[in-house]
């Protein structure tokens, strides 16, 4: 197959962790016949900084020539610590969704058996957990009208949903659940929210085209406190976008690190990948940033033009660096940390000698060979 894949590494340690993606999908592609080509454009501050628009033309023209999008991270505390900053990075990346038609974000959460001990979460509560967390991406809050006050005393963000954007994600993630464990669950504040009444009115409707699934509610304070208490219940999690936002960000501690998540956000023609994770400027350069998510990112890149068995074969490489923590410090305290740079180069040598599991602990963690 050939793909041509945009990457926009962004900010912080989007650079890092999105360069052990790309050697991910460079070996799958060399084992499996593949040709695989890499732009690379400037989103985010880093492009504020060189052309004043955290979205250049330039960059968004790349996009709708392109495949598919492997998005690093956006973000830089000269502009978080600044709330009165006209122009902002995250700009950049709403734009985009906007501009793409990028209406459902796909998140796994899942409990890697080797990284129980990791969570904060009891190793009895969080055991077995897999989750698929269906967020709609376009609409609501995050996309309403704004206004402030001309004495900037008042301030107001408008949610709005159409039944037409919550029909379409709600027939992914029903799809997605009859591939699954056959449940959705769908997170709202109907008890107080309009907009949330429509979602249930209109997700109910739409259950009835799939009776082979479940449909459950849960008001969203509830499933927060349910996704600590006993995540194992969740299967498909359909939610609208500053819930799935808050929701997923949470669900984070069940894998034990933020740097395990990764997505996909998707739409009628283009599809963009990227780790759930923010730009962690503290960590830019350090070589500690957790690249792991941004490699499940690009085996969801795969799985999406339907290259499973090549997104398989990452998702192992990655179970086995787990296994022999073979890791960054976020989740790797048995061994002397592996830098961002070799957990992708014993990744990328997995995919090449997935056989070849005679692994010398000693060489690895004195940064010597990987695969022996």
């Amino acid at each position: 197959m050939k793909l041509n894949i945009a990457v926009l590494p962004g900010d912080g340690i989007g650079p890092e962790v999105t360069d052990q993606a790309i050697k991910a999908l460079k070996a799958i592609a060399s084992e499996f016949n593949h040709n695989f080509k890499f732009t690379t454009a400037d989103v985010g501050a880093v492009a504020i900084d060189k052309h004043n628009n955290p979205l250049p033309e330039n960059t968004l023209d790349l996009c709708k020539s392109s495949d598919a999008i492997l998005f690093g991270s956006i973000g830089h505390p000269k502009y978080d610590n600044n709330p009165s900053a006209k122009i902002r990075p995250e700009q950049g990346l709403l734009k985009l969704r906007k501009e793409l038609g990028l209406f459902a974000n796909i998140r796994p959460v899942k409990a890697y058996e080797t990284l129980l001990e990791k969570s904060p979460l009891k190793k009895s509560v969080i055991k077995g957990t897999d989750i698929s967390i269906y967020r709609e991406l376009t609409g609501g809050i995050y996309f309403g009208e704004k206004q402030l006050s001309e004495d900037g005393n008042t301030a107001s963000d408008l949610c709005v949903y159409s039944s037409e954007e919550i029909e379409r994600i709600a027939h992914l993630a029903f799809k997605a659940a009859q591939a699954r464990s056959h449940k959705v669950t769908l997170v709202d504040k109907a008890n107080v929210l309009e907009s949330s009444r429509l979602w249930r009115k209109v997700v109910t409707e739409i259950s009835k085209q799939y009776n082979d699934v479940e449909l459950e509610f849960l008001f969203v304070d509830n499933a927060a406190m349910q996704i600590i208490l006993n995540p194992k219940q969740f299967d498909v999690i359909l939610t609208e976008n500053m819930f799935g936002d808050i929701i997923s960000d949470e669900a984070s501690v069940i894998g034990g690190s933020i740097g395990l998540l990764a997505s996909a956000s998707v739409g009628e023609k283009f599809a963009l990948f990227e780790p759930i994770h923010g730009s962690y400027p503290q960590a830019t350069g350090k070589g500690i940033a957790n690249p792991i998510a941004s490699v499940l990112s690009a085996a969801m890149l795969l799985d999406h033009f339907e290259l499973h068995r090549e997104a398989e074969l990452i998702r192992l490489a990655v179970e086995k660096s787990l296994k022999l923590s073979i890791t960054t410090p976020d989740i790797n305290d048995q061994y002397d940390y592996v830098s961002t740079t070799r957990v992708g180069e014993f990744i990328e040598d997995f995919i090449f000698n997935p056989k070849d599991t005679n692994i010398n602990f000693k060489n690895i963690h004195l940064g010597q060979s990987t695969i022996i």
